[in-house]
């Protein structure tokens, strides 16, 4: 079946009254004229970095039509005729976060943290609690990665399908009505070269969800034209081959219609809502002939790539004027009218900036002439006119300053009256503390949740062992502790490769899927970067996902999904999305290049926001579940690879007990050396201790558990107190995650202070292990050189007890 070429629809949109017409007329010069503003108030310094929706009204105005109250949206930076059509973005906000207004009542998209075109409504009250999202009109936060948001958008559309068919379901009314709602994505046409566009496409038609997918197809990427983007130059001729066959067919449904063809884009975006909404079929609209008026950005001039010829085609291709043209013809406005709201637009834009402006600036000069105040009774008492009175000056003269020059003009200020005692000083010194505390809520909170919820404030309940309790392989304790929270909470649901029919590679969800429904423990393809982002969808919808990936290697697939937007939800949107996805996956010690499972470095550094949890052993992740699953912050839990098959306890309470993030446990005992690691190496680091003692060398072995928190309540310091020596060890590369770990420790901590040897780090060689166990024991650390570099250590302190062994 071909794809649905929409000229054969309707020539007008038949239900719009004469003033629904007007309206979106008037949306569409609004959104026109302030992109044009945007443009000019980048240029006069004003705003630092500008990137519009011009040339996309009308598309956007017709999605906005078939856009309904509980639906989703999940798209990129030139949807604000959108927002402002379906009325979650005022003219006054757009210029708000162009100004980079840090104020959530001016920008309550993101506080100011995005540029512009970062659109996101907030879904979370003000005790970080879900409002009502089945009544209102949602937007996903926004990101800049091309195609990043659409793994989310596949999640944002799963969660329909679960609210519709799964019973259990249906109680939380607050998040869907029988999953009715669709997710509506957008891309540009050059972003669809993205393999995330394609993983999402493929499985939404896999999954045959609600999602409607919109391609704003302005023929460049940039510079670049189509035919480098895409084959044909067409991205829907290219996926004719997800066409469904035919009614009740597994597929997508395809539309072609041009962006400035008013009467057909509403008709068709009507259509295509409603096969979504109601029979959960995914639809693919792409939207051609779209024109880009300003270019790509402020950063450049599209005339320097577009033929004259081209820039003459886009001219009168206009998507407004050709809307004028068709209300004009079909007789729905006079031409006195149409220009009456061209200037009545021009003058709604003219003074919502000013107003954005006055808002955003206002305070901020405000508070220079207040340290102005300040800094010249600091001059007069400090009796240096001549040294200080330029700094002050050059602040007072700033006819447009920032945050930053109040605070860098204070500091400097204060560094010249040093060691001098005085009452403005004193009033300086106060006014600067209470500025940086401002200035950290504004530009540095929010990392994590906030809410009662949070991870920190999750109850602390121990683990029960009866003391008949059988040992058990690994895998069992966390099979017992699923099952117990798939029974406590509805919500939950799990999804991965092989995790439904066999109960994932483990076995730690073995017979769960027959006890759940496949709608709770599901298999999905090969596609790790849209298993997260499946995750984080559902998550943002009010559900409690379980992504698993099926290996920690295998995490690169996904790395760009969770550190661009998983990562920094709560940040971007200073508290008003949240999305608490749990990414379960297993490494260390596994043998082999790509099954080695350690690239803790590249972690670290890629997912501040979210939690990372490493435990030693299946009972210690089961009680980080528990925790996580009653949290509403997203985690990570490494579970060790080797440890399935090994003999545990189950709890009592499997399902209940809970342990809190960033606390080490104390595995053994020492005075002479601390020894900090986690994961697979705490059995590796136990044995060497029994080794060690051996030889008369006493050794508190350390487990951080979490990575991310780290040891909050500074353990190890305490321990190196006792011990006066440390050792970090893992399975990461060197300068990896035992730098991290040191970094901790020394930095924040302060342990410094009670070193008498210098602190060591045992990290892996710096390439991935070969297969078999020779190669993973000539390339990680093994018990052999955690006892040779802490003897080592001892002996640089007694070489007499501790002679040379080599």
């Amino acid at each position: 079946m071909p794809t649905t070429e929409a000229t054969d629809l309707l020539a007008t949109p038949a239900t719009l009254s004469k003033d629904e017409l007007l309206r979106d007329y008037r949306l569409g010069w609004e959104s026109r004229y302030a992109s044009l503003a945007g443009r000019k108030e980048v240029f006069m310094g004003k705003a630092k970095f500008g990137i519009f929706g011009d040339g996309k009204e009308l598309p956007q105005l017709a999605m906005a039509r078939a856009f309904r109250a509980g639906d989703w949206r999940a798209g990129y930076y030139r949807d604000q005729t959108f927002m402002l059509a379906i009325g979650e973005l005022t003219l006054q906000q757009y210029f708000a976060q162009l100004y980079a207004h840090t104020d959530v009542e001016a920008e309550p998209a993101t506080a100011g943290r995005a540029m512009n075109g970062h659109f996101a409504t907030r879904i979370l009250d003000e005790d970080g609690n879900f409002k009502n999202l089945a009544t209102s009109k949602n937007s996903s936060a926004d990101i800049s990665p091309t195609a990043g948001q659409m793994p989310r958008l596949v999640g944002l559309a799963y969660a329909s399908k679960l609210f519709r068919q799964n019973p259990e379901l249906h109680q939380y009314e607050q998040f869907s009505v029988n999953g009715n709602e669709v997710a509506f994505g957008t891309i540009g046409n050059a972003s669809t070269s993205e393999g995330m566009f394609f993983e999402a496409l493929n499985a939404a038609g896999v999954l045959q969800i609600p999602m409607l997918m919109s391609v704003w197809d302005d023929h460049y990427g940039i510079s670049v034209p189509a035919e480098y983007q895409t084959t044909k130059q067409s991205i829907s001729a290219i996926l004719m081959g997800l066409q469904r066959d035919g009614e009740g067919e597994q597929g997508f449904e395809i539309f072609v219609v041009k962006g400035w063809d008013y009467a057909t884009l509403v008709d068709t975006y009507q259509r295509a809502a409603e096969l979504c909404r109601t029979q959960h079929v995914p639809v693919l609209i792409h939207v051609t002939e779209v024109t880009q008026p300003q270019g790509h950005s402020t950063s450049g001039s599209h005339e320097r790539y577009k033929s004259k010829d081209r820039l003459v085609w886009e001219q009168e291709h206009d998507c407004l004027l050709k809307m004028k043209e068709w209300l004009l013809t079909e007789g729905h406005a006079i031409e006195d009218e149409l220009t009456q709201i061209e200037n009545e637009a021009r003058e709604a834009v003219k003074t919502a900036r000013t107003a954005a402006w006055a808002a955003f600036f206002n305070p901020i000069k405000d508070e220079r002439d207040q340290v102005v105040k300040l800094l010249n009774e600091l001059v007069a008492e400090a009796g240096a006119e001549n040294s200080l009175h330029e700094l002050v000056a050059q602040l007072a003269q700033n006819q447009t300053p920032i945050r930053a020059d109040l605070v860098r003009t204070v500091r400097r200020v204060l560094r010249q009256v040093r060691g001098k005692r005085s009452a403005a000083r004193r009033e300086l010194l106060n006014w600067l503390d209470q500025s940086l505390a401002e200035n950290a809520d504004r530009y540095n909170s929010y990392l994590f949740s906030q809410s009662d919820e949070a991870v920190g404030n999750i109850e602390v309940v121990p683990a029960k062992f009866e003391a008949a309790a059988p040992q058990v392989d690994g895998r069992e304790v966390l099979q017992a502790c699923f099952d117990a929270n798939f029974q406590r909470d509805p919500r939950i649901f799990a999804i991965g490769e092989d995790v439904g029919r066999i109960g994932d590679v483990n076995q730690a969800f073995a017979g769960l899927q027959d006890k759940f429904g496949e709608l709770r423990v599901t298999d999905t393809g090969i596609r790790e970067c849209t298993i997260v982002g499946q995750g984080i969808g559902a998550a943002l919808r009010g559900l409690r996902p379980i992504s698993e990936i099926q290996y920690l290697d295998y995490l690169l697939y996904a790395i760009q999904i969770l550190s661009d937007d998983l990562a920094n939800l709560q940040y971007r949107t200073k508290g008003g999305q949240k999305a608490p996805l749990i990414v379960r996956t297993r490494g260390h010690r596994l043998e082999g290049i790509w099954h080695s499972g350690s690239p803790i470095q590249m972690i670290l550094g890629a997912i501040r926001g979210i939690h990372l949890c490493v435990p030693r052993n299946m009972t210690q992740a089961a009680g980080f579940y528990n925790t996580l699953l009653r949290s509403d912050e997203p985690a990570i839990v490494i579970e060790p690879l080797n440890g399935y098959r090994l003999k545990e306890r189950i709890p009592s309470n499997v399902g209940e007990f809970t342990l809190p993030l960033g606390v080490p446990e104390i595995l053994r005992e020492g005075t002479d050396l601390t020894i900090v690691t986690y994961g697979s190496m705490c059995r590796i680091v136990l044995d060497a201790a029994n080794q060690l003692a051996e030889v008369g060398v006493s050794v508190e072995v350390l487990d951080v558990q979490t990575l991310l928190p780290f040891d909050l309540e500074h353990v190890i310091t305490d321990s190196i107190q006792k011990t006066s020596r440390v050792l970090f060890t893992d399975e990461d590369v060197p300068g990896g995650a035992t730098a991290f770990m040191l970094q901790q420790v020394l930095d924040d901590q302060d342990a410094y202070r009670h070193l008498d040897s210098a602190p060591r780090c045992l990290a892996a060689q710096a390439h991935r292990p070969p297969y078999g166990s020779d190669g993973d024991y000539f390339s990680k650390p093994n018990a052999e050189d955690v006892f040779d570099t802490v003897y080592e250590m001892m002996r640089e302190a007694d070489p007499k007890r501790f002679p040379a062994i080599y």
